[in-house]
């Protein structure tokens, strides 16, 4: 069952310290872009996962092609792509070692968050976590 607890949510951020950003944009206007840079200003790293962007940098962090890239352990991944995508990236997260998933707005898989859990990981589905960032009152990332 996804987390949908206030005090669970607000538990995971604030464990977490490294999150992979899967749909990544160096588009200033899209939403994971805004998001992105909040959550570097919390104080997290974020590393950008967008494979049309490969090798460019995003608010300072160097994009990845996909998360098996990345090599540095992950303790989430914010997944930026359309529920019918949702699956084949958490599928990635769990062979990539992550701790967590967390589907951002309208992003719902039900089938992919019960392979996540069943696998060890902690799920969010349909939340943005800079808004429950500021609706919890979670403690910038030391």
């Amino acid at each position: 069952m996804p987390l949908t607890r206030d005090e669970d949510i607000k538990t995971l951020l604030e464990e977490v310290r490294t999150i992979a950003m899967v749909g990544a944009s160096d588009r200033p206007g899209r939403p994971s872009n805004g998001v992105m840079l909040l959550l570097q200003r919390h104080g997290y790293r974020v590393i950008p996962v967008n494979p049309q962007i490969t090798g460019e940098h995003i608010h300072g962090e160097f994009v990845f092609r996909d998360l098996d890239q990345i090599g540095d352990p992950i303790d989430m991944v914010d997944i930026f792509r359309r529920s019918e995508h949702a699956g084949e990236v958490v599928d990635a997260a769990i062979a990539a070692g992550a701790k967590s998933v967390w589907m951002q707005l309208g992003v719902v898989d039900e089938a992919a968050a019960a392979r996540a859990e069943a696998a060890g990981l902690k799920v969010v589905m349909d939340r943005c976590p800079a808004i429950e960032i500021r609706r919890l009152g979670v403690a910038p990332v030391a």
